[in-house]
């Protein structure tokens, strides 16, 4: 940054849009979120958590411990004016509350501290969409797992309406016992049956699953070894986390064994997906499964779907059909799950550098007129560690193509730090790079859309890591701003931080992305499996002649291909 007031952006020919509002923040903002409905903003800090009115950006309460920071919070509506809170502090602990009435009601630890030697750090804490799901991953002593929670929503319900009523004006719960949560399964990183240990033999020859998962396990192996023959001094810690794993709730698809069960409740998760760092393979674990003792049970996998190269990040649609898989050696797998098959594996890049982030891309031309047929067509947007962004378009059984977005900027300070889809602005995504820019960018079209201005005397807090949330119902930006210290600040108010809120139905600029409601992409197909196999023939049907075209092509090449072989080896037989 420029020692003046404010670095001057060029725009030039790129028009800007500026904030639209302002806010004072509790002291060390680390994190918000957005209630689905647009009402509430739920912000993380030094000192507990509190809930803002989005309407008036007004405190409605807090929840406030000394010595307690929070680093990240999720929010989800459980009923109607009913919210559910999850988060993790400093120490790794996480936590569930409720917000109901303006008040902020603890409902339960996840990871309870009772013995300072084999205290779990929660690493990630996920809530399901409603709140019925919980999923968190730890590591304590050198092992590291995944948890998945069942939450009582129903009984926490009844007992928030009765710690309401019984306590209407009091900020704390007297005599309230909230009910236990329970634990769905504790799934760990992938291992070989004791059985089956050392015999390679008997591997080579197990089903397909075992199979599998031995590869991985010898991978990890593998990987692990190295991690202390480069560097013995590495901690444990530090090899545990590379060790970690990611995960996504899946929504019924019908092609679960026992979805039909869930039919009526869309919104409540079917399955779990997991994959481990290092692995090849994406595991499946079905949720509301019967088991008479789940504390005693390591869970099997339910399905596994294998991949020819390490998994390296990953997305699922927001209607959870599609499971897109960042890979190494610069492919993109995206699986659809009505199928149980990937819609297509693409070469994104040869010659860039790894694969870092992925992410879904909402767009649906508005000229569409099958949906079901638009749905074959996927976009994803792959963001590489070299800060080059491209977008990849995917159709089942015809060809498919990328395009290039950004190119690997030449001063590390333009590489983009952060990428996220504005779901409710189609084609397009937010992006923050490490000198504090913030850019609206069409990346169906690869447009520079504008640039979002801060105020002259605030920066972008941490442009790494920058604190924000997006409001889809408000159609709002929030991010927090600090005060530029090549500025000078008059008193200790002008140097806190700041809320900065762009509202994007105030710009004509913006107006035109703004999309339906819902998109092609967020309908969930939930088809019996004869109507699946009508549906995936009926779109076979209707790109046969994208089809025929892609194999005259490809036959073509390998015509030229077999003339070109046998002229080298009738040079070869010549010499």
């Amino acid at each position: 940054m420029e020692a003046s007031c404010k670095a001057e952006i060029s725009t030039e020919e790129t028009p800007s849009l500026k904030h639209s509002g302002m806010a004072q923040l509790p002291e060390s903002t680390n994190c918000l979120a957005c209630s689905e409905d647009g009402r509430y903003l739920s912000l993380g800090h030094s000192r507990g958590l509190s809930v803002w009115r989005v309407s008036s950006l007004m405190c409605m309460a807090n929840w406030l411990q000394r010595r307690l920071e929070i680093t990240f919070i999720q929010m989800t509506t459980m009923a109607e004016m009913v919210y559910l809170l999850g988060t993790v502090d400093d120490m790794g602990v996480a936590r569930v509350f409720a917000y109901h009435c303006d008040s902020i009601h603890l409902l339960s630890v996840i990871n309870i501290m009772e013995d300072i030697n084999r205290r779990s750090i929660c690493l990630t804490f996920e809530l399901s969409e409603r709140g019925h799901y919980g999923a968190a991953s730890f590591i304590c002593n050198g092992a590291v797992w995944l948890e998945v929670f069942h939450f009582p929503t129903d009984a926490w319900l009844k007992e928030l309406k009765t710690a309401v009523s019984h306590h209407p004006n009091s900020p704390r719960d007297l005599d309230v016992t909230w009910s236990l949560l329970t634990v769905e399964a504790k799934i760990k990183p992938p291992k070989i049956p004791a059985a089956l240990e050392g015999q390679l033999e008997v591997l080579q020859t197990a089903d397909f699953l075992t199979h599998c998962l031995a590869l991985d396990v010898d991978i990890d192996r593998h990987q692990w070894n190295e991690c202390f023959n480069k560097d013995s001094e590495k901690t444990m810690e530090t090899i545990v986390k590379s060790r970690c794993c990611t995960h996504h709730f899946l929504l019924p698809c019908s092609k679960f064994p026992g979805e039909s069960k869930v039919l009526s409740q869309p919104e409540l998760p079917v399955a779990v997906c997991v994959w481990w760092k290092g692995s090849h393979n994406l595991l499946h674990y079905l949720l509301q499964k019967t088991t008479k003792n789940k504390s005693n049970v390591e869970p099997i996998p339910d399905m596994l779907w294998p991949n020819a190269k390490e998994i390296l990040c990953s997305a699922v649609s927001r209607c959870t059909r599609y499971i897109a898989l960042g890979l190494d050696d610069g492919l993109v797998c995206v699986w659809d799950r009505q199928s149980g098959s990937p819609l297509s594996v693409v070469l994104v890049t040869a010659t860039d550098s790894a694969l870092f982030r992925i992410h879904f891309v909402d767009y649906w031309p508005v000229s569409t007129e099958n949906c079901q047929t638009f749905a074959s067509a996927v976009h994803v947007l792959v963001v590489c560690k070299s800060g080059t962004i491209h977008t990849v378009t995917i159709r089942r059984g015809t060809e498919s193509y990328t395009v290039l977005v950004n190119e690997s900027p030449k001063d590390s300070r333009d590489l983009p730090s952060m990428t996220a889809p504005v779901s409710f602005l189609q084609n397009l995504f937010l992006v923050v790079q490490r000198n504090g820019k913030m850019i609206l960018k069409d990346v169906i079209n690869d447009k520079t859309v504008c640039f979002l201005i801060p105020p002259k005397t605030l920066l972008i807090s941490t442009p790494c890591k920058p604190v924000y949330a997006l409001d889809t119902e408000q159609q709002t930006l929030f991010i927090r701003g600090d005060s530029d210290p090549d500025c000078s600040a008059d008193s200790k108010k002008d140097r806190q931080s700041q809320l900065l809120i762009y509202d994007f139905r105030e710009s004509e600029i913006i107006r035109q992305y703004i999309g339906l409601p819902h998109s092609p992409q967020q309908k969930t197909s939930f088809a019996t499996l004869a109507e699946t196999c009508n549906l995936y023939l009926q779109q076979r049907g209707l790109s046969v002649d994208e089809r025929n075209k892609a194999i005259m092509e490809t036959w073509m090449k390998l015509q030229e291909y077999a003339v070109t072989a046998q002229q080298n080896l009738t040079r070869a037989e010549v010499n």
